[in-house]
């Protein structure tokens, strides 16, 4: 998944980078002159490294023609990068009946906010092209975990939902009894929450940096900190396994939106 996710990131890279080549302005001087817009919304998409995802809005304010500073809220999943999915095939082989996550004792999402500033480095060509900038932004993240519920065989041929504790230690990471995943919607009532911080550097590709409309793209950079470390996996059953406070991925963003 690392490696598609880089090839896809490097091959977006050098296409824009070929676009580029035919919007570089002789006279790189900004000026407020001429604004015909004030404000920015905005909406993307984000994939990132270890197969996670989010959806964000953006409010802006455009300050001149090369910077934009906006606020940035955001909700996303965050995953371990040894968080491995067992496919419906292996699941059946022992009895099961769905996919399910092995040894994940939670599932963790993340709900983010930010201020931030978008600068170009050049105009975007009248006719053609794209102007190329950087973004970067700080701001609180809130880690929200959810039980991870299993559905585990008994002995007595009967099946309960579980989620992990020391003590079903051993029947919840033997995959010859686990069935599948519970529903989602198991354990939603159960929400812990971890206080911290994100911050983003992303280099800024628009295609309508002047125009009413937003079509642009990021590649970049991102961290998330917490206070306190996040149990997704069990990391006291599982070799090699250990959860982490600090989590950094490489992203891919689109966004779409408006300017008035």
């Amino acid at each position: 998944m690392k490696k598609l996710f880089l090839f896809l990131a490097i091959g977006c890279f050098g296409y824009i980078s070929l676009l580029a080549q035919t919007i570089q302005p002789r006279n790189r001087t900004f000026s407020n002159q001429g604004i015909v817009y004030n404000k920015e919304l905005s909406f993307d998409f984000r994939i990132n490294t270890f197969r996670g995802f989010s959806f964000a809005v953006n409010v802006g304010k455009i300050i001149s023609y090369d910077k934009t500073r906006f606020y940035h809220f955001e909700f996303g999943n965050l995953r371990h990068p040894k968080e491995f999915k067992q496919n419906d095939q292996f699941s059946r082989r022992f009895g099961g009946q769905r996919s399910f996550f092995f040894g994940k004792q939670n599932s963790m999402f993340a709900l983010r906010g930010g201020w931030g500033t978008k600068k170009y480095f050049s105009e975007k060509a009248s006719t053609r092209g794209v102007a190329i900038g950087i973004s970067y932004e700080i701001g609180p993240s809130i880690g929200i975990l959810k039980p991870y519920y299993l559905e585990i065989n008994r002995f007595d041929a009967s099946s309960v939902e579980e989620k992990y504790s020391t003590d079903n230690q051993d029947r919840f990471l033997d995959v010859t009894r686990v069935q599948g995943a519970a529903p989602f919607s198991k354990g939603i009532t159960e929400l812990a929450f971890l206080p911290g911080a994100q911050a983003k550097f992303s280099f800024h590709f628009d295609w309508g940096a002047f125009d009413e409309y937003v079509k642009a793209m990021d590649i970049g950079i991102m961290g998330d900190f917490y206070l306190k470390k996040a149990d997704i996996l069990v990391d006291n059953g599982l070799e090699g396994v250990k959860n982490r406070q600090f989590f950094i991925n490489l992203f891919v963003s689109l966004q779409l939106g408006k300017r008035s």
